[in-house]
């Protein structure tokens, strides 16, 4: 069973730069996109019968976004956090026979950090939401979780201490998630990596010198351990300024 995440900064643009091409090839049984950035009507994915598609659009255009493509047909899927509509299109949960799939584009805390009080408020509600879900079935979130939780994580954590990202508020919740009963895939597998980044700015050859952060993420309940078999990030791959992340795992379904 293979799950693929990918914040596509404009999705538009992805398809543009090789999206399908990629989509097609890497073969996901559930594949799940934030950062759609466009509304109802605005493109059309072309996968056939074999994927149903999901897709939670921000009220404010050209924002936000995110999208669920699966195989798997599920029980049920619902669009924001329960109890809240989630204007920004944050999140879609499905729910299939024996686990729950949340695909989640985080809030950014901003530059100047004018968001940050809003941004811990909604990790709050976002840990409460997943440890409901959890009581019930095992969870597998993935997505864009806009923080490098450790100095591991991104290139040079010194000087980004405090900055949007890395600020020990937002680290320190996600220190609470995890402990709260889930498990980060990519440092199950590989706890000591270094240099394996998800994300790059745009400016001039940061890229190209690996200059990153890791904020794209498989986080898993912690029972579904013995069924985990690998979780990668798939770097050469363009497209946008974040590169797919992939998880492999026994089949649930």
């Amino acid at each position: 069973m293979r799950l693929v995440s990918w914040n596509v900064n404009g999705l538009r643009a992805a398809v543009s730069k090789g999206f399908q091409d990629y989509f097609n090839r890497v073969d996901a049984d559930i594949f799940c996109v934030q950062e759609t950035k466009l509304q109802a009507g605005q493109i059309t994915m072309e996968h056939g019968e074999e994927y149903e598609q999901y897709w939670n659009y921000a009220v404010k255009k050209g924002y936000s976004g995110t999208a669920v493509f699966t195989r798997i047909k599920p029980l049920s899927v619902w669009y924001g956090l329960e109890e809240d509509s989630e204007a920004e299109g944050r999140t879609i949960t499905l729910e299939f026979e024996s686990f729950y799939l949340v695909n989640v584009y985080t809030p950014n805390a901003k530059r100047d950090l004018s968001r940050l009080t809003y941004r811990l408020e909604w990790e709050d509600r976002f840990r409460q939401y997943l440890q409901d879900l959890d009581s019930r079935k095992p969870v597998i979130v993935c997505g864009d979780l806009n923080v490098a939780h450790q100095e591991i994580d991104l290139k040079n954590a010194a000087s980004n201490r405090g900055n949007s990202g890395f600020t020990d508020e937002e680290r320190a919740k996600m220190t609470e998630l995890l402990e709260s009963g889930f498990v980060d895939t990519f440092r199950h597998f590989y706890p000591d990596a270094t240099d394996v980044y998800s994300w790059w700015s745009y400016m001039m050859k940061v890229r190209e010198r690996n200059i990153g952060w890791r904020i794209d993420y498989f986080l898993a309940s912690e029972r579904l351990l013995p069924l985990l078999r690998d979780a990668k990030i798939d770097t050469a791959i363009l497209g946008s300024d974040h590169c797919p992340i992939i998880l492999e795992m026994d089949d649930l379904t």
